[in-house]
């Protein structure tokens, strides 16, 4: 008895249509994400703590001011003294009269009130407390009244 031999091809799966989908999925979480740590400065490490919370309510009105080390890849310090990283310039502490005064124009040609807007200090945790300090004092001679300190959650 002869049995008649079947030939099996190996079918391909055309692989186009799933990589223009994953293409398109990845455009569109990109458009979504949140963006809101696109202030974040990764050469500021945060200090941790157990009472850090996130805020209640979102501030619709905030100027953060990262304030740290500039750092190597390793993470060391290539210069002893913190700087405010304000956009692509290093602004020491003491000279952040001038950049504060244009945020405060800026705000009032905007219409809002200093009132309304709040200064998020992100400060490295290796940068004294009394600089920290010494920034909210210049920011409330600009004429800032609201401020928040940001930090990491512990959890241990």
């Amino acid at each position: 008895m002869k049995f008649a031999s079947h030939r099996t091809d190996t079918v391909e799966v055309n692989m186009t249509p799933m990589i223009d989908i994953v293409f398109q999925l990845i455009a569109f979480f990109m458009v979504i994400t949140n963006f809101e740590q696109t202030q974040a400065d990764e050469r500021v490490k945060l200090p941790s703590d157990q009472l850090a919370k996130p805020p209640e309510v979102k501030r619709d009105d905030k100027l953060t001011l990262n304030l740290g080390f500039i750092r190597d890849r390793d993470g060391n310090r290539i210069d002893p003294d913190p700087y405010v990283f304000f956009g692509d310039e290093f602004v020491r502490v003491a000279d952040m009269t001038d950049k504060l005064e244009s945020e405060r124009q800026f705000y009032s040609t905007l219409g809002t009130e200093l009132s309304e807007v709040t200064v998020e200090i992100r400060a490295d945790a290796e940068v004294p407390t009394g600089l920290v300090q010494e920034l909210i004092r210049k920011c409330q001679e600009s004429e800032f009244e609201r401020f928040a300190l940001k930090a990491t959650i512990r959890t241990d």
